[in-house]
């Protein structure tokens, strides 16, 4: 028992998003010492990029530059006894783990086990799950789900950390789900390393708030932090490690002689990203209050954490959902002299009219234009300048047409000699239709949905 409560975890994070840099892990398992390595990849969007690519490619649907960084880091990791726990499945976990186990074959690698948590996506479900009584409901808006359910493009719910102390238990060395929690990447080791209850939730919410302190990997360790000029080094920005304890309090860090800085304000900042309630802090394992964090500085880049309490979770898991609704463009120009934002108008305008001529119309709803170098950004904020000398015209719409739009874009480079002066600049070539990926928030009973554990060795 005194063995255990001495026990100490080390969980670092290495992706923040889906296109962090690759250096988070090489260096993270190069530099320190490390027990678990946390991925997280998948964001709303991604889910239904992963689902059309899936359509198009039954192998693909997965994040495969996580297939690839395994290659890089299999053999370090195993000579370290480092285990690896990444949401990188998205729409197609038997694909990616066929990927990661040829890749490791590849590297020559033994002896090691790979696992997988299905059942978050409940795509091929949805009809079953509706004649069974579940609404979809938009959370947000309270809209009913029949006027897009034809149109949804991919359906998948924030799994808990369950599923994935299972597959640990059943001695995976790396684990990867579909759209699991964020934070419960996390929490889902110290679980089965700590034996800590599932109701436990003073715990659960401490596993849940280092999974949200880590989850944005750099973020926490001065990354995006106002006062960014204090940050040292940031091209080495160190990544995040968390020491954690089984009673629960944990303190952050990061690697000795790397960039970075965390001091109780950079933990400060990343804590409350994206935060709501912050006494009721929502996620599959727990309800987490943000109120009843302890936080201090613990020396030089240490920031220690405690006190943390939680609550029951509620009876629903999140649903993330997308659909297709319509096309998009967006086109760039450079404007330069004076009258510049006269010039912009007068250019949209054209364009606008141009496109009625081809015999097309786009409602005046639909049409987007943004005028960088106008303090845009600032707007409502700070006054617009009455006469900047040089803009960036983004000019745009949105339609069910995408041969509208075809033909708007088409029109914009014929301005450069037909339109106003100080047109200076046709940025990226002609500007192609892309479909609109709409967002669907919804809930669905948690009795509803089972995950299944695969493991296979290598």
């Amino acid at each position: 028992m005194q063995a255990q409560q001495n026990k100490k975890v080390l969980i670092a994070n290495a992706q923040g998003f889906w296109g962090d840099s690759l250096l988070g892990s090489l260096r993270l398992v190069e530099e320190g010492p490390v027990d678990y390595l946390t991925f997280d990849y998948l964001a709303e969007i991604t889910m239904s990029i992963m689902q059309k690519q899936k359509m198009r490619d039954a192998n693909s649907g997965y994040a495969t530059d996580f297939v690839q960084l395994i290659g890089r880091i299999i053999k370090i990791c195993k000579q370290k006894k480092i285990k690896i726990i990444a949401n990188a499945g998205g729409v197609n976990l038997r694909a990616c783990l066929k990927a990661i186990k040829k890749t490791i074959v590849e590297t020559g690698v033994t002896g090691i086990h790979v696992g997988i948590v299905e059942g978050d996506d409940i795509m091929d479900r949805l009809a079953e799950l509706r004649v069974s009584g579940e609404t979809f409901a938009n959370m947000e808006t309270g809209e009913a789900i029949e006027p897009i359910v034809d149109r949804i493009t991919s359906a998948n719910v924030y799994i808990g950390a369950a599923g994935i102390v299972e597959a640990l238990r059943q001695g995976a060395d790396i684990v990867v789900t579909g759209r699991a929690s964020d934070p419960s990447l996390v929490l889902a080791p110290l679980i089965y390393e700590f034996g800590w209850p599932l109701d436990d939730y003073d715990k659960m919410a401490a596993g849940t708030i280092m999974g949200h302190v880590i989850e944005c990997g750099s973020q926490c360790t001065g990354g995006n932090f106002t006062d960014w000029q204090t940050v040292p080094d940031m091209a080495r920005i160190g990544f995040p490690v968390v020491e954690a304890n089984a009673d629960g309090s944990f303190v952050v860090t990061k690697h000795d002689n790397t960039g970075g800085l965390v001091s109780v304000e950079t933990v400060t900042s990343q804590l409350l990203y994206e935060l709501g309630d912050p006494k009721s802090y929502l996620s599959p394992d727990c309800i987490a209050d943000f109120t009843s964090i302890q936080i201090s500085q613990d020396g030089e880049n240490r920031v220690r954490i405690s006190g943390i309490r939680g609550r029951e979770a509620t009876s629903s898991f999140k649903v993330s959902m997308s659909y297709s609704n319509g096309y998009k463009v967006l086109c760039t120009l450079c404007i330069s002299g004076p009258d510049t934002v006269e010039k912009a108008q007068r250019l949209a305008d054209m364009v606008f009219a141009r496109v009625q001529m081809h015999g097309f119309d786009i409602a005046e709803d639909d049409r987007f234009l943004e005028l960088f170098g106008n303090n845009l950004l600032y707007r409502g904020i700070v006054p617009r300048l009455e006469h900047p000398h040089e803009v960036l015209l983004r000019l745009g719409a949105k339609s069910n047409n995408p041969k509208a739009l075809q033909v708007l874009a088409a029109e914009i480079a014929p301005l450069i000699t037909s339109g106003p002066p100080g047109i200076t600049g046709f940025a990226g070539g002609r500007a192609r239709p892309t479909e609109i990926v709409g967002y669907w928030p919804t809930l669905i009973d948690k009795s509803r949905i089972n995950t299944q554990i695969l493991v296979e060795e290598v």
